[in-house]
């Protein structure tokens, strides 16, 4: 075995077995495919790679052979690479693209080995997604604008570049592995749900500087909203101060800071006809009687301080959407743990209800991973420890089928 392939699974599965063809074009941006050729292979991927020549002019094919653990195609011979790749390989992820290969592909002009390959692909309804990096007036010009819109509207992919100043910059790495897995996996079954999602801890304030809050990350919720926008939900992401390694990609988000926001904001939301609720965050249960306007002088003063219970932000969405709600307990065991999560279904109205030990210390707040049990009408099932983005990907598996039992999908 090639000593590069070491690494295939060492973050995750979720990609065993599959095998992603990457195609690189003659952008300077192409030194960055090497991190996003690896960051797949940790996922669990077989990654093999096709350059154009100029791509090839600039870094040597032996630089993602190296990273790969793969030959690496350049021409095309008597073998028919473009057809034994497209068919020997589950999708085709070109990052980056360049304004040549975009406007080829879509009019159809194999004239270079990765159309041609592409074409196959897009003959075999394999998925195919393109990320663009180039000077930006060259990728708002007519021709480029054009052809994206040709290539949309045939099913493909593209992941829109990260503007600054007048670059069509190659965007995180991390996003596009994200997406590309998220599409390969499941494609756009999502599309046409709109979600709310929640994340992260609340506050809850006695004065300017002192706070009731508790230790989520946000991980959660965020890896769940970036999953269902991968996947063509239309994804709001209402969230408190967030601490998490896993970066939002949600187009629509808004922060807020108390309970009270976090409950406002969903209701607005529903109200503007989210119908997919996930209640991901943590929110503080109480909070102070009296605020102080000033800072409490600690030297002078000790605070008597009256708590009360914040509201529940179920409670002004019941019955008006889809609500997935949280269970986070400290229990000795899982029957324990499944029998209070049922309890608190019933009594918030959740449609359907995750829970999880949080007295465990490695899952649950601040982790990157979770152990959950999900909890429905008449079904108890339960994700053992994985990845929260792995986690995000099987909860939002079980509300679609549950909206589509509904008929609302």
């Amino acid at each position: 075995m090639h000593p590069s392939k070491k690494i295939i699974g060492s973050y995750s599965d979720e990609l065993s077995g599959k095998s992603i063809l990457l195609g690189i074009t003659g952008s300077v941006s192409l030194y960055k495919s090497i991190d996003l050729a690896r960051t797949l292979m940790r996922r669990g991927a077989t990654v093999k790679v096709m350059m154009s020549q100029m791509a090839s002019k600039l870094i040597s094919p032996d630089m993602f052979q190296w990273a790969t653990g793969e030959e690496v195609t350049v021409e095309l011979t008597g073998k028919l690479e473009h057809v034994t790749l497209a068919e020997d390989n589950d999708g085709m992820l070109i990052a980056p693209a360049t304004a040549n290969i975009i406007v080829k592909l879509a009019q159809g002009i194999a004239d270079i080995s990765l159309v041609a390959t592409a074409l196959n692909f897009m003959g075999l309804n394999k998925p195919l997604v393109l990320v663009p990096a180039m000077h930006l007036p060259m990728y708002i010009s007519p021709p480029v604008r054009d052809a994206k819109l040709r290539l949309e509207s045939m099913s493909i992919k593209i992941v829109e570049p990260e503007v600054v100043g007048d670059l069509a910059h190659y965007p995180d790495v991390d996003l596009i592995a994200s997406y590309f897995t998220a599409q390969l996996l499941r494609g756009d079954d999502l599309k046409g749900v709109k979600m709310v999602v929640t994340a992260g801890p609340t506050r809850e304030y006695m004065d300017p500087v002192r706070f009731i809050s508790n230790p989520s990350s946000g991980t959660m919720g965020v890896a769940i909203a970036n999953e269902a926008q991968f996947r063509g939900a239309d994804v709001y992401l209402v969230h408190g101060v967030l601490n998490t390694k896993v970066k939002s990609f949600v187009r629509k988000s808004v922060q807020v800071e108390s309970t009270e926001e976090m409950k406002s904001s969903v209701s607005e939301l529903v109200e503007k006809g989210y119908k997919v609720v996930v209640l991901a965050a943590a929110p503080a249960d109480y909070r102070f009687k009296q605020k102080k306007d000033k800072k409490i002088d600690s030297h002078t003063e000790v605070p008597k301080v009256e708590l009360e219970k914040t509201p529940k932000i179920s409670s002004s969405i019941r019955g008006k959407a889809f609500i997935v709600g949280f269970s986070a307990e400290t229990v000795e065991n899982d029957e324990e743990l499944i029998e209070r999560a049922k309890a608190k279904k019933e009594r918030h109205g959740f449609d359907l209800i995750v829970a999880n030990n949080v007295g465990r210390k490695d899952i649950g707040f601040s982790s990157e991973y979770n152990e959950v049990f999900l909890i429905g009408s008449d079904y108890v099932k339960k994700i053992e420890k994985s990845s929260k983005n792995i986690v995000a990907r099987i909860l939002l598996d079980t509300v679609k089928e549950e909206l589509k039992s509904r008929n609302l999908l």
